[in-house]
Parts: structure tokens; sequence; C-alpha cells
């Protein structure tokens, strides 16, 4: 125990007292021990982890105030737990958790117009009436910018939605769309935003929803005749949040009335962010009057993560969950799952249970197993390159010939299977398939992939050479 870590605690003891009931004090806070300071880092012994939860759960809020009173807006705060008797073990270990130093969002109040039944005319500029209107944020305060790792792979997006959670509706990062494939932390960005701007602007309201909900929302507002209702609802806002606007694809009505919200919203200064697994570029079945405006800000792209971010990504979360586990396991974890950070994540989760109820030591030969079963059971990510380089040594040509400029039929059939495959079995937008493929746009991969759709109902071989190439490709 250091004397400082002593003196800071007995400090914050003092202002907890003043605030809380003397029972509860004597029962959630006398028994901690503070144990040492470390760059603004209080860490505290608590008896066990029902004790940590507990805390976490029902004083964060007090414990922030006091500790920040003491070491200012930076402190942090990390809970030391003493186990005791792990898998047959009498050596006691140490567990580190450290402090969410999140509180759960308020709704926010807004005023909105209450209508009257009575049918004379009004001017349309005087409300008669307000109506005070409490809304819930439907934010996830755990996702925030303090675990969204930064690396190559996301460093555009984070920067932009840093830049608008910082200055909502004052850039030109509006709206922010921000996509990319399953499991890269495109909601979990989102969330980010919404969470930090609620954190800096308490009077900015803001709404996180996904499309689907948005969707059965609206059909519920033209089944009741509230569609105006509705409208108006949503131009309360200051920042609305559309998780996976993609699914607004082919709905004409939702469609109409979003463009509405978005038009209001965009011209009155107030911050549209959209999620969404395709390039604007590539959403189908979305009028192009709303494709437009999602081109007006900024479109931000989440990659697969590199082997870097992916080491800082399972450190992070072991540290969040309060297991140590040896380098070299941590290494291979990271070299061998590749595909996105759910199944990261996912990966580790499965050794530590694994660990846990095996009552065994997380080992090398552990991670081994559960990585083996994971990946397997994971469908297996087919880059570009592979698919040109299958594709060309089918046609028994380089892939120089076959990014080549020339118009020979033969090639070009090629080129045009594997823009074909390059669509189907990876998540990359037309855009980027055509500057792999051959420096091409993103028309000459559609007009590819529409070609090899209708010759492979109208000519028998060509049939045969996407059939051969789907099973190569499928292994």
């Amino acid at each position: 125990m250091s004397a400082k870590a002593i003196s800071v605690w007995n400090n914050c003891l003092t202002f907890i007292e003043d605030n809380i009931q003397p029972q509860a004090f004597k029962t959630w806070f006398l028994p901690i021990v503070p144990l040492k300071i470390s760059d603004n880092v209080l860490s505290i012994q608590v008896p066990s982890k029902f004790f940590y939860e507990w805390l976490e759960e029902h004083y964060v809020k007090l414990l922030k105030t006091a500790l920040q009173k003491e070491l200012g807006s930076d402190a942090r705060l990390v809970y030391s737990i003493r186990m005791e008797n792990r898998y047959g073990n009498n050596n006691a270990f140490t567990e580190n958790i450290p402090s969410s130093n999140r509180i759960g969002l308020t709704p926010q109040q807004v005023d909105g117009p209450l209508y009257s039944q009575n049918t004379e005319l009004k001017n349309p500029f005087i409300i008669p009436g307000i109506k005070n209107l409490q809304i819930e944020s439907q934010l996830n305060p755990n996702y925030n910018f303090d675990n969204f790792l930064e690396g190559d792979s996301n460093r555009l997006a984070r920067s932009a939605a840093l830049a608008v959670s910082s200055k909502p509706g004052g850039t030109s990062f509006n709206p922010l769309l921000i996509f990319g494939g399953v499991g890269l932390g495109k909601t979990h960005l989102a969330h980010a935003i919404g969470v930090q701007i609620k954190d800096k602007y308490q009077d900015k309201t803001v709404l996180y929803i996904a499309a689907e909900k948005f969707t059965q929302q609206y059909i519920e507002a033209v089944k009741k005749n509230t569609r105006n209702d509705f409208i108006h609802f949503y131009q309360l806002l200051d920042v609305l949040i559309i998780d996976d606007v993609q699914f607004l694809s082919g709905k004409s009505g939702t469609q109409d009335v979003f463009f509405h919200i978005f038009n209001h919203l965009h011209q009155n200064g107030k911050q549209v962010i959209l999620t969404s697994d395709k390039a604007p570029v590539d959403m189908q079945d979305i009028e192009q009057r709303l494709l437009s405006r999602f081109k007006w800000g900024l479109s931000a792209e989440l990659q697969l993560p590199n082997y870097e971010t992916r080491i800082s990504i399972l450190k992070n979360k072991l540290y969040r969950d309060g297991v140590e586990i040896e380098e070299d396991i941590i290494e291979y974890v990271a070299k061998n799952i590749k595909t996105n950070v759910r199944e990261l994540e996912g990966g580790i989760i499965s050794l530590i249970a694994q660990s846990s109820f095996n009552k065994a030591e997380i080992t090398l030969d552990l991670a081994k197993e559960v990585v083996m079963k994971f990946v397997k059971n994971t469908k297996r990510e087919v880059s570009i390159d592979y698919i040109q380089k299958v594709v060309s040594d089918y046609f028994q040509m380089d892939v120089e010939t076959l990014q080549s400029k020339t118009r020979r039929r033969h090639i070009v059939q090629a080129r045009q299977l594997a823009m074909y495959f390059a669509k189907k079995f990876t998540k990359a937008s037309l855009a980027s398939i055509g500057s792999q493929i051959g420096k091409r746009d993103h028309a000459t991969v559609l007009h590819a992939c529409k070609t090899v759709d209708n010759l492979s109902f109208t000519d028998k071989q060509f049939r045969k050479y996407v059939e051969d190439l789907s099973q190569k490709l499928s292994l």
C-alpha cells in the first residue's frame, strides 16, 4: 500500500460518507483497501467479484465523482480482487479489472407540438400547445471510443467519428456513412459517436435506431394514420443514427419518409450518421435521390483488422475481463482468426470458457484446440488476389494477362468471371474489385456480373466454367 493511495482514498471516503446511508457506507466502502496510484489510476482491493459488480452497478457515479475531485477529470479506477483456490491450487491469485467509469445515459426531454382536435383554420406557424416528450437515446454506453481500438483498418472512420462527436452537424461529414463487412465495428462506432455527444452536449437529443425498426415504426404509423406525427418526431432530433441502412432497399414508402426527415435535419444543421454493409455505389433498390444524399458527406470504410490491430484488440479484451494469458497464446489466436473483430473476441471468450469449465490452465495446446474448432466452423474468407490466381490458372494464363487491357474474347471472359466471383465471395465494394482487377471502374464490374449471369443461362460451355470455378473457390 502506498501512502499517497491511502491519503487519496481517505479523502474519497469522507466525500462518499456524506452522500450515502451509514449502513451502505459500512457494508460497501469500509472493507475496500487502497493499494497504489499510478498515472491517475487508483487501484483498490475488494473482497470478491460480487463486491466489484455491486459497486459498478450501484455506486460507479459516486466513485467517479469522488475520485475526480481528488485526481482530476482523467482519474481512473482499477479493482483488484484476491481469488482463492484456483483449479485446486492453494496459491491465491489477484484479478485486476478496470472500472467501466460509465453511468447509464439519461433520456432527453424536448418540447413537441400538441395538436388540438378543433378543425378551424389556424396559422401553421403558431403552436397551439406544447407537450413535453421524453426521448430515450437507445444507446449502449459500453460501446464507446475507449474500447474501440484504432488501427490502419479503421483510422479514417474513427477519426471522422471523433470529429463528428466533437462538433455534431458542424463538420462537412454530414451525413457520415460508415460501411464495411460483418463484425468489423460499424454498430460499435455508431454508438460511440452518440455516447460521446451525450457526454459533451447534454442538451442534444440523440437517437439510435436500426433501419428495420425504423421501417416497422413507419408501417405502424401508416396503419394508425399517424404518418405526420412520425415525421414530426424524427424532425425534433439533433442527432439521428440509423444502423444497417441497406435494409431500406426496396421499401419505397420508408425511403420516401426518410428522405423528408433527412432533408429537414440536414438543412437545419442536425447530424445524420448511417451504417451499412455496402458502399453507396453497391446499394441496390435505393432511390437515386437518397443515394446522392448519402454521398454528400463522408463515406468511411471499415476493413479487416491487420495483425497488430488484432493483437491490441485481444489484449484490451483480456484487460477489461481481468484475465492474464501468455503472449505466445495471444499471438497464436491473432494469427489464426483473421475474419473480423466479433469472431476474434468470440475465439478468446471460447478459450476462457473452455479453461474455466474444464478447470484447466490456458495453454498453447488448449488454444490450438479451441481455434481449430473455431476456424473450422467459420467460412473461409476468399481474397480477390486468390480469386484472380484460381481463375488465371483455370484458363492457363498469368494474372498480368487477366488484368491487361486486351479485348480478346477468352481473356475478357476470364476477367469478367474474376469480377463476378470477387463480388460473390468477398465483401469488397464494386469500386474496390474494379481497382484490383485491372484498374477498372465500378460500372465495368457491374456489367461483368450481369454478363456472367446472362451467359450462364444461354451458353452451356460458359455455365461449365462457372460451375468448375465455384467448386474450386468453395473448397
